[in-house]
């Protein structure tokens, strides 16, 4: 099924109803998706402390109320437990389980973080005529940890994620320009070129997501990722968290148009 000309609300109800458990990417052109952590209300100052801080892989949409499973501002019909595709739960830093509807986990001290997600800017890539590998291969993004340190905060601490795209050689300054454009969901690339610069051994093997073709005259492009959430739970080590699984995300109701500078 073609979902890049659906409506989020359509896609939505097909996460709800459990037709659709797999990536994201593609989906709903124009709207932008979101990435996900939900922590108990004892971690979440010094997580939106460290998000603030570190807003390049973490640009905050919404943040949830105490206890609220609403998603309000993102979304007119939001529920944060049953609309992401599929979602990973955390036990003292350490992964337990994939899942696709976490109700049964719900906490009434819980707060949910919703993230900026580089989905968003690629249609504005494609419609600049960037190609975007990973759709074209209808995969997951390949996306890495680094040695780029974040500024701890709190409890949280850790190394930046980051996604990665192979562009033509002509087109780099194109998408760079693209992004830019767009901060709340990660903006310009962090890096570009060389990936052993920035701590990744081979490009080949993404630390998430799948790997994809890069062909002669293209360059490996990184941007920050909302997977970095995920490697600073792994490190701060709360007693639970719940997080998207990578590629997994939100459809909000939301143009892309809208995050732009």
């Amino acid at each position: 099924m073609n979902y890049a000309n659906m409506k989020p609300q359509q896609v939505k109800d097909l996460i709800r109803s459990g037709k659709i458990d797999y990536q994201t990417s593609g989906m709903c052109n124009g709207y932008a998706q979101a990435n996900l952590c939900i922590l108990p209300k004892e971690y979440a100052f010094d997580f939106l402390l460290f998000c603030m801080r570190n807003p390049k892989p973490c640009p905050i949409l919404e943040v949830g109320d105490v206890g609220s499973k609403e998603i309000k501002t993102m979304a007119q019909y939001g529920d944060i437990c049953t609309d992401f595709p599929k979602y990973r739960i955390w036990k003292n830093g350490v992964l337990e389980k994939e899942v696709t509807d976490i109700s049964e986990y719900w906490q009434d001290d819980f707060v949910y973080f919703l993230i900026g997600c580089s989905f968003s800017f690629e249609s504005e890539l494609l419609e600049a005529d960037v190609p975007v590998r990973h759709i074209e291969e209808n995969r997951n993004v390949p996306m890495f940890n680094t040695n780029i340190a974040l500024e701890p905060a709190g409890k949280f601490h850790g190394n930046m994620v980051v996604s990665m795209r192979p562009i033509p050689d002509d087109l780099v300054v194109k998408a760079v320009n693209v992004t830019a454009a767009m901060p709340r969901v990660h903006g310009a690339p962090v890096h570009i070129g060389n990936p052993r610069a920035i701590g990744i051994e081979d490009v080949n093997c993404p630390d998430y997501g799948d790997s994809v073709t890069i062909n002669e005259g293209e360059t490996p492009v990184f941007w920050a990722c909302g997977v970095t959430p995920q490697n600073a739970v792994m490190q701060t080590k709360p007693p639970i968290a719940i997080t998207h699984s990578p590629g997994h995300m939100f459809i909000t109701d939301v143009k892309n148009v809208s995050l732009k500078y």
